[in-house]
C-alpha cells in the first residue's frame, strides 16, 4: 500500500464513493469470484425463500477451500445481476457492501483511479473518512 513518508496512507483525507447500482462491479467479461461465508449463505437462502442445501445447489461453488457464488456462463456477470441490478442488494454480500475499498484498489492513487475508471460512483457522493476505508477494507481480506 502506499504510504507517504510518515506511513500514512495516500488516502488519509478520504475517499468519495455513492453507489449508483449500475451493477458495473458485477459484471463480466472477465471471471471473479464473489467469496460467501456460510452466514451469508444462510442470509442470502432466507432472503430467497430456499433451503441453504437448495442454495448452495443453485448458486454456490467451491473454489479451493472456499466458496463464491456462481456466474453466469455466457456473460461471467454474477449470477444476481438482472437489467444491471442486484437482486439480492440488502443482503447481497459483505465483499459486495464493501466496495470499492478493497486493498487491490487502496494500493495506489492509480489503481483507485484505475477502479474508477469502470465505476462511476467512485470519487463522488459522500467522502468516506480514513477509519472507515480501512474498517470496510479489513472486512475483505482473506
Amino acid at each position: 500500500m502506499n504510504t507517504t513518508d510518515n506511513d500514512t496512507p495516500w488516502y488519509a483525507a478520504g475517499l468519495a464513493f455513492e453507489c449508483l447500482e449500475c451493477g458495473r462491479c458485477c459484471a463480466g467479461p472477465e471471471e471473479g469470484y464473489v467469496w460467501v461465508s456460510d452466514e451469508e449463505i444462510r442470509v442470502l437462502a432466507d432472503f430467497l425463500r430456499l433451503t441453504d442445501k437448495a442454495f448452495r445447489a443453485r448458486y454456490v461453488r467451491r473454489v479451493g477451500r472456499r466458496q463464491s457464488l456462481v456466474e453466469k456462463k455466457k456473460q461471467k456477470d454474477c449470477i444476481f445481476l438482472e437489467r444491471g441490478k442486484c437482486t439480492v442488494y440488502s443482503v447481497r454480500p459483505v465483499q459486495c457492501r464493501t466496495w470499492p475499498f478493497w486493498a487491490m484498489n487502496l494500493a495506489s492513487p492509480e489503481d483507485w483511479s484505475y477502479a474508477a475508471s469502470r465505476c462511476m460512483g467512485m470519487n463522488r457522493g459522500t467522502v468516506f473518512p480514513l477509519d472507515e476505508i480501512q474498517t470496510r477494507a479489513n472486512k475483505t481480506k482473506a
